[in-house]
């Protein structure tokens, strides 16, 4: 009987140093798995920074009092553009989709590419257009103050 006990006591001793060693080495390979495929880290880059218009037009100096800051997403699709307009206040955005082409009055003009941002002209005229075949979608900040248009429109200027 003291014979089969002990066989029993050495048994469970090798499951039991077997069963550790399977699940040290388990955790090993865990271990070294989440070391071949890191956590993905926050990226950051800067787009733009500036203190002037897409047209080289140095930026007007900030209000005074209280800010109201503004985010409008707009789409643009195939074709379309926006009548002239100007605005009265700072706002730079994000092309997300396609390729938005800006018109000055006097001509000038800017292409933006999808992922590219922008800095719009302030109190110039302008409008713009997509003259591609998929719709754009532009993300704009404007920096406000209550009670002030984003934009002023100029339905009485008919130049295309």
């Amino acid at each position: 009987m003291r014979k089969i006990l002990n066989w029993m006591l050495a048994a469970t001793l090798i499951i039991c140093g077997l069963t550790t060693i399977c699940v040290s080495l388990s955790s090993c390979e865990e271990a070294k798995a989440q070391d071949d495929n890191p956590a993905p880290k926050v990226v950051s880059e800067e787009l733009i920074r500036t203190s002037q218009s897409w047209d080289g037009v140095e930026l007007p100096d900030y209000f005074q009092g209280r800010p109201e800051l503004v985010a409008v997403k707009y789409v643009f699709p195939a074709g379309q553009k926006l009548g002239w307009h100007h605005h009265p206040v700072m706002n730079y955005g994000i092309l997300v989709q396609g390729e938005l082409t800006i018109i000055g009055l006097d001509g000038n003009t800017k292409v933006v590419h999808e992922g590219e941002a922008v800095v719009e002209m302030v109190g110039t005229i302008h409008h713009g257009e997509n003259r591609g075949t998929k719709d754009c979608i532009l993300y704009m900040f404007y920096l406000s103050q209550k009670d002030l248009p984003l934009a002023v429109q100029h339905p009485e200027i008919t130049q295309e």
